[in-house]
């Protein structure tokens, strides 16, 4: 009795593995449905790393954080050059991915201070004319709150900071080097047109360019009658903080340090002649005050400036390479899935 049992579940098993390997072999319906099922798993997959999914929203999302952060939209794109930035877009996030890890791991913890974590929020907040603009443009990219642009910027400073952490040897440069830059490039680094300003800010953030331009319209007249002198305008105007309690005083500013709508008015402008300019964030009541024609430089005056230079273009490499490194490190917790 126990033998034929035993023969029993033998012809059982025989039959099942002989229907196997013809379903198989045939795409009949277990293959058919064990590849929906593996299709279904994927499906809205762009990749996986360390097991954790990057969905094709996310890429999605990804995508439009990374172009809205240069000024563009997908929508602006060519079809190749929309392909390429998405295949951009998920070589950051995988990127992200091990680097989580790889700063998660990291012995020394790294640290973003909360005033390194304003300042990187002002700077992208000076991106736009008014904070409203900002919001929509953070509704658009799914992001809900200031809270969660605070805890995207933060993890890419850490990020960030500990990439340079891991190639600063590899960024180093020495004096030669430098020398040997600056020789090759003299001509370069010249010293451009300079020009010495000073002026009364108001931004538009929180107030319409209509009013704005008004005020400054009533503190020029006040300046040109004499009834107040630039400086207290400035202390009782401005909306730059930095320069308020300085007399307005912006120091020597060339074109290449400017944004564009601000500097080509400024360098057009006359001395001592207090002008109203528009920039995308606000109203200026700037003058000029001196101006220096181009010249050139000596090595001595230009080191600081080179060795930033080549310390820079050595660190992007640096970074390509190790991202590179790590990918190939990791590559066997990354899976990629076609994205069309």
């Amino acid at each position: 009795m126990a033998s034929s049992r035993f023969s029993l579940k033998r012809l059982i098993g025989m039959a099942l593995g002989i229907y196997l390997v013809c379903d198989a072999a045939t795409h009949g319906p277990l293959r058919r449905a064990v590849s929906g099922l593996f299709q279904g798993e994927v499906s809205g997959l762009a990749a996986r790393v360390h097991g954790r999914p990057i969905t094709l929203s996310q890429l999605e999302r990804a995508l439009r954080e990374d172009l809205w952060l240069q000024g563009k939209s997908p929508e602006a794109l060519t079809p190749d050059q929309l392909k390429t930035a998405r295949q951009a877009a998920l070589d950051s996030l995988i990127d992200h991915a091990l680097l989580r890890k790889e700063v998660a791991d990291s012995p020394k913890p790294v640290q973003v201070s909360d005033d390194e974590l304003n300042q990187r929020l002002r700077n992208l907040l000076g991106r736009f004319e008014t904070k409203g603009h900002m919001q929509s443009a953070m509704k658009a990219q799914g992001i809900p709150g200031e809270a969660a642009l605070r805890d995207r910027l933060a993890a890419r400073a850490a990020q960030e900071k500990f990439l340079e952490s891991v190639t600063a040897q590899a960024a180093t440069v020495n004096e030669a080097e430098a020398l040997d830059w600056f020789t090759r490039h003299k001509a370069e680094l010249a010293i451009p047109e300079r020009v010495e300003a000073r002026h009364v800010f108001l931004p538009t953030l929180e107030q319409s360019p209509e009013e704005a331009k008004a005020k400054l319209e009533t503190a020029l007249a006040d300046l040109g009658a004499g009834r107040k002198d630039f400086a207290t305008l400035a202390r009782e105007l401005s909306g730059d903080p930095a320069t308020k309690d300085k007399g307005g005083e912006l120091g020597w500013l060339t074109r290449g340090r400017l944004p564009v709508d601000f500097s080509a008015p400024l360098f057009s402008l006359p001395l001592k002649q207090p002008t109203l300019v528009r920039t995308r964030l606000g109203w200026h009541l700037v003058e000029i005050t001196n101006r220096k024609p181009a010249e050139e430089r000596s090595f001595d005056d230009a080191r600081a400036e080179v060795i930033a230079a080549l310390q820079s273009v050595k660190r992007a490499k640096a970074v390509d390479a190790y991202r590179t490194e790590l990918r190939r490190k990791h590559s066997a917790v990354i899976e990629r899935f076609p994205l069309d």
